[in-house]
C-alpha cells in the first residue's frame, strides 16, 4: 500500500480515536461514517455497532487516554483496509482529516504538574495566567 494512504489511514485513525467521548463525537462519527458508505449497508451497520462500542469503551474508562491508543492500531489498520479496497474513497477519509485534526490537536493536550516538599506550581496550558502574591509578615 502506498506510503500516502497509509499516513491518510493513521491521520483518520487519529482523529477518531481523538473525538471519541468528546463534544465532537457525532460529527466525526458521521463524517467516518461517509468514508464507509460505499462499501454497503451491511458494512456500514457493523462499522456503527464497532465505533458505538469503541466510544463507550473511551468514555467509561479510568484513564481515556490509554484506551484512545489502544483503539487507534485498530482504526488505522480498519482505514487502510477501506483505502486498499476502494483507493477512491482517500478524498472522503482526506476531508474528515482535514475537516477536524485541529480540533483533535486542540482537544488532546495533557498537563501533569507535581510539586514536591513545600514547593508551589504555577500552571496554565491555553491562555494568561496572573499570580499576586500579597505581602505577609
Amino acid at each position: 500500500m502506498d506510503h500516502e494512504l497509509v499516513t491518510l489511514a493513521e491521520s483518520g485513525a487519529a482523529v477518531v480515536v481523538g473525538a471519541m467521548a468528546t463534544d465532537l463525537w457525532c460529527s466525526v462519527k458521521d463524517g467516518t461514517l461517509a468514508v464507509f458508505r460505499r462499501l454497503g449497508h451491511d458494512r456500514q451497520r457493523t462499522v456503527t455497532e464497532q465505533l458505538d462500542r469503541n466510544a463507550e469503551l473511551v468514555r467509561d474508562a479510568d484513564r481515556p487516554e490509554e484506551a484512545r491508543r489502544a483503539l487507534f492500531a485498530f482504526w488505522a489498520l480498519e482505514l487502510a483496509a477501506v483505502l486498499r479496497q476502494e483507493p477512491d474513497l482517500a478524498p472522503e477519509l482526506t476531508r474528515l482529516v482535514t475537516e477536524f485534526q485541529g480540533d483533535r490537536q486542540r482537544l488532546a493536550y495533557t498537563q501533569n504538574n507535581t510539586a514536591h516538599d513545600h514547593g508551589t506550581v504555577y500552571a496554565v496550558q491555553h491562555g494568561d495566567q496572573r499570580v499576586v502574591r500579597s505581602a505577609e509578615g
